[in-house]
This record gives C-alpha cells, structure tokens and sequence, in this order.
C-alpha cells in the first residue's frame, strides 16, 4: 500500500493539513523526513497580508532525515558521501526554483510544514550535519544573520544596536559577536526574548513595550554607544516599518544601516533622503535572505562549534497540527502557554 504524508496547506488565511502519496525520488532528487522545521516571519507575513493566491505550502527552514535517494545522489555540497539515514540541512533556493512559497499540485511535499520534504529541483545543494535537529533548524535563518553582519563591513570594536529580538535578529546579534562587535544593543521584546538576547551577549536591551516613545529610545540608544554619537552599525530585524526611520535615528554620522526584516512587501513610509540619509553621509545596505552558497559554508561551521546557547531560541516545538498557534502567537503577542516564543518550530515525521 503506498505511503503517505501529511503537508500544510495555506489558503487564504486557513492553514489546513492534507495527506498525500509520498513520491518515489527522481534521479538526481532526495526525499527527507522531516524533523523540525521553523516559522519564519516571511511565513507570517505572506499570511497576514496574503501576497500569495490560491493553495500554497509555507515553510523553508529545515532539517530531515535522507528517507530515499534518487540515483546519481551521492555526495553533499562539501564532497562527503550520502546515505539513508543521514541528517541534512539546505538552502532552500536554487536557480530551477524554491522550496516553499509554491503550489502543492502537480509536486507535493515542495514545502517545510510536513511530514516529509521532496527536494524535487535538480541540483539542489545539501549539507549533511550531525547537529542536534534543534539546532540544524536554525541554519538558514542564521545565515541571514551572516549575510546582513558580511554585507555590513562590520569592524572589530564596533557599536553595534540590532531592532528586533525574534529569531533573524538574536541570530544577527550572535554573529555581530562572533565577528568582533565591541558594544552590542538589542531593541526589541517581550522580556523572555531580552533576557535571552543577554545570554547570547547584549549588553544593553531596550524594551519597547516598556519605553514606547521612539524618541526615548533613541535617546537611550545613543546614551549606550561612546560619546554618545549613535551606533556604528544597525541592523532593522524587526520587519515593522516604524522600525527603519528610529533604526536610521540610532545611527552615528557616516555609520552603516543593514535592512534585514522585509522580505515581503508590507506597505510604505514617508522618507526624506536629504535629512534622513544624505545629510548624515550614512551608507545603506540591504540582504535579500543568504545571499549565496558562500554564506552557507562560513556560517554552518560556526553552528556546528556550537559555542552559543543556539538551542535556546527553538522554543516552543509544536506538533505539525499545532501550527496555527504558532502563526498566531508570532504575529500577536509571542506568548503560548504563558511563555514567550522565539523560534516556533513544528515536528513532522521523525521516526518515518
């Protein structure tokens, strides 16, 4: 009898589980079962503000378990060979097309939020890993959080003020670190967030449930950084739009600031380039996810050293038919259970 799996399905706002027939893998594909898989913002906000139509499968930040190799599979991306059994992660874009963000017919299992995934587009690259799934789940977002510190031009000793305590931005905070920050803020929220941001190394946490005017917390910014002149370098992770004219207003004269929370498009604010940018001779940088491969083969070394308390943000991990509390708590008030959530993942079929 064959198999089959289950696969969320988002339509509208409805985010529905539906089984299918797991498919036998291509030549030159792999089927995994999944072990964990992380809601991203982009998930949340593609759901809150509909950007895709019809029935699509969400979910790009994966580990799993090779269940079956295609043929001529044979090795990861750095050379070590492949078999049944082992653990992976990958990227989840290739130029043939995406994982995630995509249709369930005519290819199911194309998404994370399943039971298994179907790494159906040739030549997509993998990583095999023996970190614990808990932490394998956070390398793409953690090369994002690479990507954005590279694109930076971050120098040892720097001032550095990350907008957001979510996942992209404790991830960003944890490489500004690893790459010689000197001073390191994090304005974000709710506590249980902070408290963790501090553990991974920030010195200063705002919180802005607690200081609501903007202007207050930039003035509290810049009394955190030498001389009070701003910060060196800010990264905006908070994907809100208020964030990018406060983050601007942290920044010292010729800093940098690194957009990093709007992968999706939620809308517009009003900008004047004269007095918000020109004038303070600032230099403006933006990453569009891991940016390459590259980023991927620096960044997977640091995870796998484990020096950070990485398993830390994977809270809470909810059954695959528990999802939709995870959507609702990362696009409300980031509690479930009374605690405070940072990364939600959801666990498919891990024992296959």
């Amino acid at each position: 009898m064959p198999r089959t799996g289950r696969a969320i399905v988002m339509k509208g706002r409805e985010l529905g589980i539906r089984e299918y027939p797991v498919p036998d893998p291509a030549p030159g594909t792999m089927l995994l079962r999944q072990e964990l898989a992380g809601i991203c913002g982009t998930d949340i906000h593609n759901w809150e503000h509909q950007r895709l139509s019809g029935e699509i499968l969400l979910g790009h930040e994966n580990v799993g378990i090779i269940d079956r190799l295609g043929s001529g599979v044979t090795h990861d991306h750095l050379g070590r060979p492949l078999r049944e059994g082992d653990r992976v992660v990958f990227p989840p874009g290739n130029p043939h097309g995406a994982y995630g963000f995509v249709p369930p017919d005519p290819i199911p299992f194309r998404g994370g939020f399943g039971d298994y995934i179907y790494l159906a587009q040739p030549e997509t690259i993998v990583f095999k890993t023996d970190l614990p799934p808990e932490v394998g789940v956070l390398t793409e977002p953690f090369t994002v959080g690479v990507h954005g510190v590279m694109r930076s031009g971050l120098k040892f000793g720097d001032t550095v003020v990350v907008q957001g305590s979510g996942a992209i931005g404790l991830v960003t905070l944890i490489a500004a670190k690893a790459s010689g920050a000197g001073r390191l803020i994090v304005v974000g929220g709710p506590p249980g967030r902070l408290a963790l941001a501090k553990r991974l190394g920030a010195d200063v946490t705002i919180d802005i449930a607690e200081v609501r005017d903007p202007a207050e917390r930039t003035r509290l910014v810049r009394e955190a950084t030498p001389r009070q002149r701003g910060a060196d370098i800010v990264f905006e992770c908070a994907g809100f739009l208020g964030a990018i004219p406060e983050g601007l207003g942290y920044v010292r004269q010729s800093g940098t600031y690194v957009e990093m929370g709007h992968f999706v498009d939620v809308g517009t604010f009003e900008f004047n380039p004269n007095t918000m940018i020109m004038r303070r001779n600032l230099h403006i940088e933006a990453v569009w996810g891991y940016g390459s491969i590259e980023v991927w083969e620096r960044a997977l070394p640091i995870l796998e050293r484990n020096e950070f308390p990485f398993a830390a943000l994977v809270e809470p991990i909810l059954p695959l038919e528990r999802i939709d509390e995870g959507f609702e708590a990362l696009s409300g008030n980031y509690r479930i259970a009374n605690r405070d959530v940072i990364k939600v993942a959801v666990r498919g079929a891990v024992a296959g």
